[in-house]
C-alpha cells in the first residue's frame, strides 16, 4: 500500500483546501472543505461518512466544472443589437431605392409639364430638385448622404459585434483551457483522498460489521434455497418412482402386444416381396415401352427432319420467286416513268399543235370575213342599173379603177351573166328534156388569187 507523502492526509487535505477556492468549484467548494477537514482531523470516525463515496465519480465530472465556471450572462443589449444588425443591411438599399422612387415621380410631373425639360440631365434635374417637384429632404445630394451615414453605422455596428465575438471567442478558450487544468490537479488529489478513504473503509468496525451482516443474510438465503431444492428433489424422486412402477407395467403389456405385431410384420415382409416382383416385372414392361417409344420418336425425328429440309427448300424457292417478283415489278415502274414521260411530252406537242390550229383557223375565219365582205360589195356593184350616172360616167370607171382589180372583175363577171342568160333560159337542149345541159366553169368568173397577207395564210 502506498505511504509516505503519497498518503499523508494533512497534504492531500492542503491539496484539496487549495482546489476548493478555485471560482470554477465554486459550487463544490463547501463539500470539498468538509472533505479536507475530515482528512485533517486525527479523529479516524471523521472519514466514516465518506468512506462508502467514490470521490472520482462525484466530484471529477465535467458538470461540476462547467456549473462552477459560467459567467454571468451578457447584457439583453447586444442580443438586440444582434437581431438589428441583420435588418440594417437593407437600411442602405430601402432609402436609395425610395429615393428613386420619389425622382422617378417627380421627374414625371416635370416632363408633363415641361417636355423640353426631358433634354436636361437626369441627375441634375434630381439634384436641383425637379424645379420645385420635389422636397429637398430627398434630393440626389441627401439620398446619397443618407446612404453613407447608414453604410457607415451598419460597418461601425458590424465592426463592434466582430470585437466582441472575438472576445467572447477568447474568454471561452481561456474558460476551457482553465477547467482543463483545474481537472487535471483535481483528479489526482481525489486519488490520493480515495486512497486514505479506502484504506480507512477496510479498517472500520462498521465495515467490517456490515460485511458479516451482508454475508450472514447471503448464508440464510443459501439455506433457504437449499431447504427448496431438497424439497422439490424429494418430490422429484417420488414422481420418477411412480413414473418407474407405470412403466413396468406398461412392458408388461407390451410383451402380451408383440406378438400379434410380429405376425402383422411377416405379413407386410410377404407383402413387400410380392410387391417387390410385380415392380420388377413392370419395370421391365416399361423398359420394353421405352424402347419401342424411343424408336418411334426417332422415326418422327428423323419425319420431321425431312419436312424442315423440305419446307427450307420451298421456303428459298418462295423467296427466289419474290426476289424476280421484285425486279420484274421494277422494271415494269421503270417502264410505266418512261411511258408516263413520253405521254406528258406527247400532250405538250399535242397542245401546242391545238394552238397553232387554233391560230390558223383565226387567220381562215379573217380570210372568210374578208371574202364575204368582197362578195358583198360585188353584190352591190351587181344592183346598180346600167343607164344610171354612174355607169356611163368616166368618173364611175375612175371609181371602179380606184376601188382595185376586184371592181373590175365584178364588171366582166356581170356582164358576162348577162350574155349568158339568154342561154341558160332557154332550157335543156331537146335530145335530154328533163336533164339540164352541163355547165362548164368560165375560167372568166373565177376571181383571181390574191397574194397571202400572212404566214399563217400561206400555211
Amino acid at each position: 500500500m502506498p505511504s509516505g507523502a503519497l498518503m499523508d492526509r494533512h497534504v492531500i487535505a492542503q491539496s484539496i483546501e487549495e482546489l476548493a477556492e478555485r471560482p470554477a468549484l465554486g459550487t463544490r467548494k463547501e463539500e470539498l472543505t468538509a472533505l479536507a477537514a475530515a482528512l485533517r482531523k486525527q479523529d479516524a470516525h471523521e472519514l466514516d461518512p465518506w468512506s462508502e463515496l467514490d470521490l472520482l465519480t462525484a466530484y471529477a465530472r465535467p458538470e461540476s466544472l462547467r456549473a462552477a465556471g459560467a459567467r454571468g450572462g451578457d447584457h439583453p443589449l447586444w442580443s438586440y443589437a444582434e437581431g438589428v444588425l441583420g435588418a440594417l443591411v437593407f437600411v442602405p438599399l430601402m432609402l436609395t431605392w425610395f429615393g428613386l422612387t420619389r425622382a422617378s415621380s417627380a421627374y414625371g410631373a416635370l416632363t408633363g409639364a415641361d417636355p423640353r425639360a426631358a433634354s436636361r440631365p437626369f441627375l441634375q434635374l434630381w439634384q436641383s430638385g425637379f424645379e420645385g417637384h420635389l422636397t429637398g429632404a430627398f434630393t440626389f445630394g441627401h439620398v446619397a448622404m443618407s446612404a453613407t451615414v447608414a453604410i457607415a453605422l451598419l460597418f461601425a455596428l458590424v465592426l463592434v459585434h466582430g470585437l466582441r465575438r472575438s472576445a467572447v471567442a477568447r474568454r471561452e478558450e481561456d474558460a476551457d483551457r482553465g477547467r482543463e487544468e483545474l481537472m487535471a490537479a483535481l483528479v489526482p488529489a481525489l486519488t490520493r483522498a480515495q486512497l486514505v478513504l479506502n484504506r480507512q473503509r477496510s479498517s472500520s468496525p462498521q465495515r467490517f460489521a456490515a460485511e458479516l451482516t451482508e454475508a450472514a443474510a447471503t448464508l440464510k438465503r443459501l439455506g433457504d434455497k437449499a431447504v427448496r431444492v431438497q424439497k422439490d428433489l424429494t418430490s422429484a424422486a417420488s414422481a420418477v418412482g411412480d413414473a418407474v412402477q407405470g412403466a413396468e407395467r406398461r412392458l408388461a403389456g407390451v410383451d402380451t402386444s408383440v406378438k400379434p405385431l410380429e405376425i402383422a410384420v411377416g405379413r407386410v415382409e410377404a407383402a413387400v416381396s410380392e410387391g417387390g416382383a410385380q415392380v420388377r416385372k413392370a419395370l421391365d414392361d416399361v423398359r420394353d415401352a421405352s424402347g419401342e417409344v424411343r424408336l418411334a420418336v426417332q422415326g418422327a425425328g428423323d419425319r420431321v427432319e425431312d419436312s424442315v429440309t423440305v419446307l427450307a427448300a420451298s421456303q428459298r424457292a418462295y423467296t427466289t420467286g419474290i426476289e424476280v417478283t421484285s425486279d420484274i415489278s421494277a422494271q415494269l415502274l421503270g417502264r410505266f416513268g418512261e411511258v408516263a414521260e413520253g405521254t406528258a411530252l406527247a400532250v405538250e406537242e399535242s397542245q401546242h399543235a391545238v394552238r397553232e390550229l387554233n391560230a390558223q383557223s383565226g387567220a381562215l375565219r379573217a380570210v372568210a370575213d374578208e371574202f364575204a365582205r368582197l362578195v358583198a360589195e360585188l353584190r352591190a356593184d351587181r344592183q346598180v342599173p346600167a343607164g344610171s350616172p354612174e355607169r356611163a360616167d368616166g368618173g364611175g370607171r375612175e371609181d371602179r379603177g380606184g376601188r382595185g382589180g376586184w371592181a373590175g372583175w365584178a364588171d366582166k363577171t356581170d356582164k358576162a351573166d348577162r350574155a349568158d342568160g339568154p342561154a341558160d333560159r332557154a332550157g335543156p337542149p331537146a335530145g335530154d328534156p328533163g336533164r339540164p345541159g352541163p355547165r362548164h366553169p368560165d375560167p372568166r368568173r373565177e376571181p383571181p388569187q390574191s397574194p397571202p397577207t400572212s404566214l399563217t395564210e400561206a400555211r
